[in-house]
This record gives C-alpha cells, sequence and structure tokens, in this order.
C-alpha cells in the first residue's frame, strides 16, 4: 500500500491506520473544520492531516476495487486473451430475482 504521509512525513501514523479509523477520523476533522472554531494554525494542520487521511483512505478503497475486479473477472479464454467484460454478462446477473 502506498504511503499515505504528508509530504514532510508529519503523519506517519496514518499509514498503519485500519479504513474505517481513518474514515472516522477525518469525519472529525471535517466537522471540527466546519465549525470554524480552531485558531488558524490548528485549522491547518487539521487541513494537512485530513489531507493525509483522505489520500489514506481513497488507496484502500483503490485496492479494494481492484481485489474485486480481479476477483470478478472471467477466466481467460483459451489461449489466453481475457474476454473482456459486459453489464449484460452472467457475472452480474441478480441471484435474488
Amino acid at each position: 500500500m502506498a504511503d499515505a504521509t504528508s509530504t514532510d512525513g508529519t503523519f506517519p501514523d496514518i499509514a498503519e491506520m485500519r479504513y474505517e479509523d481513518a474514515r472516522e477520523e477525518l469525519i472529525g476533522i471535517v466537522a471540527k473544520l466546519e465549525a470554524g472554531q480552531a485558531p488558524l494554525e490548528d485549522s491547518m494542520h487539521l487541513w494537512r492531516r485530513g489531507e493525509a487521511l483522505a489520500a489514506h483512505c481513497s488507496t484502500w478503497l483503490d485496492g479494494a476495487q481492484a481485489e474485486s475486479e480481479r476477483a470478478t473477472r472471467p477466466a481467460p479464454a483459451p489461449g489466453g486473451a481475457t474476454p473482456p467484460v459486459h453489464a449484460d454478462d452472467a457475472v452480474f446477473d441478480d441471484d435474488d430475482a
């Protein structure tokens, strides 16, 4: 997974965070910033940490999407070529209907 710290390494703890924990902290930071009650220096620190948390969450989500796509990709056709996936393929059929 890509390093989710700020460019100057201020937030090394974020790289080890679970997605859910990073998201919850990010929600809290957004609420604090929207309230507008923090001094400017604190707000800037919160903003930078929020950016690092958002990048970390994005990395997690991108990885989950790639894993999901690999898991649902059809098996290679004879000759090794992987057929393209279309929205009407059976892999997308709703079994609950």
